[in-house]
């Protein structure tokens, strides 16, 4: 016959003062200033402003907004109804359709830029690290810095650079306007946005180009596979998912952006995008309960692209 010993459970306080207790404590106190910051800056503003979708939120009752009107789904029907918000037409797109043409449209040329910059910048050439530093320039740059060089570079008086040349070379007779064009101007935005982003994808295009095996070029240099066919065979289906997750993150950004065209055009010629609108419908009208409305419409529009795009791609990873 054998005797068993029991062995007892351990108290609470050896439980607290243990050391798998204590290193999760230090974990906990070691996050908890950064979750108090993202709480107070992120979240809270964020469930706020879906609760002022909601509210009548004016200068009116600014001091009190915690008691502001219920209003329901108003604050949305006046958006929609909102001729600055609606399509009406090739003459006036409206917020919501020029929305989503300058964000696919600049994310597209952003990431193709990136790409070819990144080829590019892959080979082997004498003062390689100087030009990749050249080609983060706008990047890094202030963004008011930026906009008011390209401002003065498209300047509508016969002093503006664009207009200078083009009239010494005798392509036009009188300046012209560019951002205050429409159609031209919203192409402009889209340049810009593509030339001020492009070296973010070209980083991160680059850092996968990096990793690629060598050993598969040369596999198909053996086969005599000719540049194109490398490319297409092996370059491209090792960068398809991160030129996917680059075309999501730029998408997303680039349809929240304000400063850009703000500053560039401040919305006017067919340049008002969602963003615009938004700041318009709050500052400029006071209409908070408006303008947190559209927010919450342009969040709408990207949770849509976003579950679109991860079921895609999931789909295919699974399939894989």
């Amino acid at each position: 016959m054998t005797s068993t010993t029991e062995t007892s459970k351990p108290s609470f306080i050896q439980r607290w003062r243990s050391l798998h207790s204590r290193e999760a404590r230090l974990a906990w106190y070691l996050i908890l200033p950064t979750a108090l910051i993202v709480f107070g800056v992120v979240i809270f503003p964020a469930i706020f402003s879906v609760w002022i979708s909601f509210r009548e939120v004016g200068l009116s009752n600014l001091n009190d907004v915690f008691n502001a009107p219920f209003v329901g789904l108003e604050n949305f029907q006046k958006v929609f109804n909102d001729f600055a918000f609606k399509f009406q037409g090739m003459q006036s797109w409206g917020a919501a359709v020029t929305s989503i043409i300058y964000s696919f449209l600049a994310t597209t040329l952003t990431v193709l830029i990136g790409l070819i910059a990144a080829l590019l910048l892959n080979r082997p050439f004498r003062a390689r690290g100087i030009t990749r530093a050249i080609f983060l320039f706008p990047y890094v740059a202030p963004i008011v810095s930026v906009a008011f060089v390209w401002k003065w570079i498209l300047d509508p008086r016969p002093s503006g650079v664009v207009n200078d040349v083009l009239i010494s070379l005798g392509i036009i007779d009188l300046p012209i306007a560019p951002l205050a064009t429409r159609g031209l101007a919203l192409v402009i935005v889209i340049i810009f946005e593509a030339w001020r982003y492009f070296p973010f994808a070209m980083l991160m295009i680059l850092a996968r180009l990096q990793a690629i095996d060598r050993t598969m070029y040369e596999a198909a240099e053996v086969d005599g596979a000719n540049t194109w066919q490398k490319f297409r065979n092996i370059t491209l289906p090792e960068l398809r998912y991160v030129l996917g997750a680059i075309f999501l993150l730029r998408l997303m950004w680039t349809f929240n952006k304000f400063d850009d065209i703000f500053l560039l055009t401040g919305g006017g010629f067919g340049t008002k995008v969602l963003p615009v609108l938004t700041y318009e419908f709050s500052f400029k009208l006071f209409d908070f309960g408006r303008g947190a409305a559209t927010a919450m419409i342009l969040l709408l529009i990207l949770v849509i692209f976003m579950a679109l795009y991860i079921g895609i791609v999931m789909r295919n990873v699974e399939e894989e």
